[in-house]
């Protein structure tokens, strides 16, 4: 009586059980920051719609240091009050999110793109291109990145994209050294010694084999430095280095204020503060939860 080998069945995947997965990720995800980064991506993209005023000019009939609504002298037309020339800082608050988003995501991006690039290479291709990069690399580690960030300012000039080039210049270390030491172990692997085998360039191997096993390393690098970033360019505005006036940005906003912090007018620093504490918060509680939901080890804990 002859068997017949039967082979196991394997579900495949279907549009239910991917929708099922996305939401068990969302369930799972921290709501506090999905909730601010939500509402900084939604202020940024319709800041037209939603701010009041013009943020760079001054509103027609306002005074200067008008207080917020709630306070004595205030106006429910100007909700959180007025700047130095009279100019909304509710609307300065809202533009200064997309000053934020796209000096943040950028920046990152830039940062990202060059560090991953240069770690891939020297992780994979090893000798004296391995040298040359993570010598380079060692020297750009020595400096204070906010100083070298000032200096490269100061050398080009202060404009929002100077400061998107200049910080993904400064941050591209951190990537280079982790998906380096990545990289080394992958390049061992059998998958990728079975390419080198069958005749694959290593241009072929590492876009077929390497990248696509680094981008959860740079993903989870990306979403902790968007908020370094963010910090970072807020540092440069506030110094005077970073987005020129009169474009709103929050640590631009804070450099105008400090004058009259003494002076009775807390919350012209206290609403651009705040607005940068929230958001870097949240970008660091999404960050860390992306690492361990692209983490195989924690996520199966």
């Amino acid at each position: 009586m002859s068997t017949i080998a039967t082979r196991p069945v394997v579900a495949p995947r279907t549009a239910s059980g991917r929708l099922a997965r996305f939401v068990k990720a969302a369930r799972e995800a921290p709501l506090v920051a999905i909730v601010l980064l939500g509402g900084l991506v939604f202020m940024a993209i319709f800041a037209e719609l939603i701010a009041p005023y013009d943020p760079t000019v001054p509103v027609p009939g306002a005074t200067m240091f008008d207080p917020p609504f709630w306070m004595e002298g205030g106006r429910t037309t100007m909700i959180l009050g007025s700047d130095f020339q009279g100019r909304d800082v509710l609307s300065r608050l809202i533009y200064g999110a997309r000053v934020s988003l796209i000096v943040g995501l950028m920046g990152t991006l830039v940062a990202g793109g060059i560090g991953t690039a240069l770690g891939i290479l020297a992780g994979y291709v090893g000798g004296w291109v391995d040298q040359i990069i993570m010598r380079i690399t060692d020297a750009w580690l020595a400096l204070p990145a906010i100083v070298f960030a000032i200096f490269l300012a100061a050398m080009i000039g202060p404009s929002m994209w100077n400061i998107i080039i200049i910080l993904g210049a400064v941050y591209w270390t951190r990537y280079a050294r982790v998906i380096r030491g990545e990289v080394l172990s992958l390049r061992e692997r059998d998958f990728v010694k079975l390419a080198e085998i069958a005749g694959a360039s290593r241009f072929r191997v590492i876009k077929r084999h390497i990248l696509p096993n680094v981008m959860n390393t740079a993903t989870v690098l990306a979403s902790l430095t968007v908020g370094v970033v963010i910090i970072a360019e807020a540092s440069l505005s506030f110094l005077g280095v970073g987005v020129p006036p009169p474009q709103p940005a929050w640590g631009l906003m804070l450099a105008e204020a400090r004058p009259t912090l003494m002076a009775g007018q807390w919350w012209l620093t206290v609403f651009p503060g705040v607005c940068i504490l929230l958001i870097v918060l949240a970008t660091q509680l999404f960050g860390d939860w992306l690492r361990v939901r692209l983490d195989p080890q924690q996520r199966n804990l």
